[in-house]
């Protein structure tokens, strides 16, 4: 028998399969460390002990991006070894805290399959959760991601494409957030004034700064969350395929739009949900990125005064300057567009 893998191919993959993903990581402070140099975000409660502690946490949390990222790293050599690209998500809930020494593993579950026209690839669905070492679960999502083929002539055992919510009820959100003392919150240390009620529904905000990305930066992020998909590192192999060259993570992306939203969100503390995202199109080292937002709604927690949830809809964009808000054009999204992000998170009241 062969003592190494080369992953799954499409045609490997079947619904209702549940797979444990290997390997256990705890997550340290030097992890978030890393995670700051790499993205530079500023959020108040992530960065400071003393800051958290003052609004009711014990200590500073870990970036809920940060522990997305490493459940999401434990499902790639299961899930997307092979991938061509990672293509969207739906259905995200941060539902427990996550401190510094916590260890986090993953499982997930194949909810879909559906083979593309080309007959060379196909998407594959799953629903991946992470868990805390008592058992606890701390995130769940949905995502799906287009991954090649081992034999173009293989058909998949059965194909459906799931049917999932446009957005989490935001009745069920602030699981991973602990009563918030507002006395407590130092509106000049947080670096902005803006509460939940000073946001309004259909507001944009263009976050001014952007941010190139480096071939040494993203490799060095994307190891960070032992991530191994072969698109990102395996320049040998990538030059021989139709892009030609390495592709930079999406969550990578993502990162790097919400540590630029500070700039407008700088109390909007807390990722809570992530309703839906599409990687519009690919990123690569030397491009650089903008981000804005637009406020979609805003929901009251039930049993809650101390927070107040914004659904934001984040977009990120390369090379492009976002002062004009670019978006779409007709059905298509505009050039440079690059992520389409609408996700809940949490802002004091």
């Amino acid at each position: 028998m062969a003592k190494t893998s080369a992953g799954r191919y499409f045609e490997d993959f079947r619904i209702g399969d549940v797979i444990r993903h290997a390997v256990p990581r705890t997550v340290t402070t030097g992890d978030v460390a890393l995670y700051t140099a790499l993205y530079g975000p500023r959020f108040a409660v992530q960065s400071s002990d003393a800051f958290a502690q003052a609004i009711g946490y014990p200590r500073s949390p870990i970036d809920d991006l940060l522990v997305f990222h490493v459940v999401f790293g434990k499902t790639v050599p299961d899930i997307s070894l092979n991938a061509v690209a990672n293509l969207g998500y739906a259905e995200g809930r941060f539902l427990a805290t996550v401190y510094p020494g916590d260890t986090l593993t993953a499982t997930s579950e194949v909810i879909g399959l559906k083979e593309n026209s080309s007959r060379r690839t196909g998407v594959v669905y799953v629903r991946s959760t992470g868990w805390r070492q008592d058992g606890t679960k701390v995130l769940e999502y949905v995502r799906w991601v287009m991954v090649n083929k081992r034999d173009e002539a293989a058909k998949p055992h059965t194909e459906l494409v799931p049917e999932l919510a446009t957005t989490v009820d935001p009745a069920s959100l602030g699981a991973a957030c602990p009563s918030i003392h507002a006395a407590g919150w130092d509106f000049g240390l947080s670096g902005a004034p803006d509460r939940f009620d000073d946001y309004a529904i259909g507001e944009k905000i263009d976050h001014v700064d952007g941010m190139t990305v480096e071939d040494a930066e993203h490799q060095l992020s994307t190891r960070l969350y032992q991530n191994t998909a072969k698109v990102h590192f395996n320049h040998f192999a990538q030059v021989r395929t139709r892009i030609g060259r390495r592709l930079i993570y999406g969550g990578h992306v993502i990162s790097l739009a919400r540590a630029l939203s500070y700039n407008g969100l700088a109390n909007v503390f807390h990722v809570a949900a992530i309703n839906s995202g599409a990687h519009v199109a690919p990123l690569f080292a030397g491009d650089t990125v903008f981000a804005w937002s637009k406020v979609l709604g805003k929901a009251e927690l039930p049993g809650r005064g101390d927070v107040g949830a914004l659904r934001l809809r984040l977009v990120a964009t390369k090379d492009r300057t976002c002062e004009d808000h670019p978006l779409r054009a007709g059905h298509d999204y505009e050039p440079g567009v690059i992520l389409d992000l609408d996700y809940w998170a949490l802002i004091p009241r």
